[in-house]
């Protein structure tokens, strides 16, 4: 299937806010992230069920609401991004009603983490759509105190058509987890949060393995769960078919007050220490206040010796 670029954001294109997972912690944090769009030079219109009487729990409102915003975003000739304003849980649920045609005529950037997880892969996977960003999101780190790395970050990604190049990894992160003697690397990102993807597996969006670089992050998980989610990718072929893999900082994983446990170094060291492929842990992607934007499919280069760097090497934009 070809594969598709959006067009880059440009001051005075539109921003479109939705909610295809969980619902807005407050109304605060809505208008606050439209006011620094606003301030950026962007106009912003929110989806019709951003906040609806129909949420329910967990799910912003229902499938068919969430669907028909995602959808009028697609269609609208005017709007130019698509914002998660936050994830939490439910995108999957959406996947096999989307319109894939829709969005192959109109693709567009997409941004967001977490739960967005599962409906990047698809949108890859069914319209070739390269443009979905792992990036901040409105309701959860564009309202408030922004961190500078993160802003940085971001703005160049969905601004640029030019390659990102080499992206930044702070201090004190990027450690090499395997022995690896390829230390230089090229493949096509896939992944997300570790949860969400594994619940992929299987199902006809599922990304393809081959010559891929795992890009897998978690937070507040429990170390067992980290253990068999790794063990359900390994089963699944992931990590014989990878180029690379890349590990985010897994903040909150690494302990288990309610049974005994194991340390997510321990966990790491039996998946990935003898592994022949570069792997990278302790990136700035995902759940953290650091965190790079970066997009689905993106074609990075991976050296891990003797100083770790990940560099994306096209861009998904035009």
């Amino acid at each position: 299937m070809p594969t598709l670029k959006a067009k880059a954001l440009r001051p005075g294109d539109v921003i479109g806010i939705i909610a295809p997972a969980s619902p807005p912690r407050s109304q605060e944090r809505i208008e606050k992230s439209v006011q620094y769009f606003e301030k950026r030079g962007y106009r912003v219109e929110l989806g019709q069920h951003l906040t609806s009487d129909e949420a329910s729990g967990y799910l912003a409102a229902s499938d068919k609401s969430r669907l028909a915003d995602l959808h009028a975003m697609f269609r609208s000739r005017h709007v130019r991004a698509i914002f998660y304003h936050r994830g939490g849980y439910g995108s999957i649920r959406l996947l096999d009603k989307i319109d894939y045609d829709l969005v192959r005529r109109n693709p567009k950037i997409v941004v967001g983490y977490s739960d967005a997880t599962s409906l990047f892969a698809a949108l890859y996977k069914k319209a070739g759509l390269r443009s979905c960003f792992f990036g901040p999101m409105p309701g959860v780190d564009l309202w408030n105190t922004i961190d500078p790395f993160t802003e940085e970050n971001f703005w160049r990604a969905v601004t640029s058509t030019k390659p990102l190049g080499d992206l930044p990894i702070p201090s004190n992160s990027g450690e090499i987890v395997s022995s690896a003697k390829r230390t230089e690397v090229e493949g096509r990102m896939i992944g997300g949060n570790l949860t969400v993807f594994a619940s992929l597996l299987g199902t006809p969006y599922q990304p393809a393995f081959k010559n891929a670089i795992p890009f897998l992050e978690e937070i507040d998980e429990k170390p067992r769960k980290i253990d068999a989610y790794f063990a359900q990718l390994r089963l699944a072929g992931l990590f014989d078919n990878a180029k690379a893999l890349l590990l985010g900082k897994f903040t909150g994983c690494d302990v288990d007050a309610d049974a005994p446990t194991r340390s997510l170094q321990d966990i790491f060291e039996d998946y990935f220490g003898k592994q022949k492929f570069p792997v990278i842990s302790n990136l700035p992607f995902g759940h953290e206040a650091q965190m790079w934007t970066i997009a689905y499919g993106s074609k990075l280069r991976v050296i891990s010796s003797p100083v770790p760097s990940v560099a994306a090497i096209e861009s998904p934009l035009e």
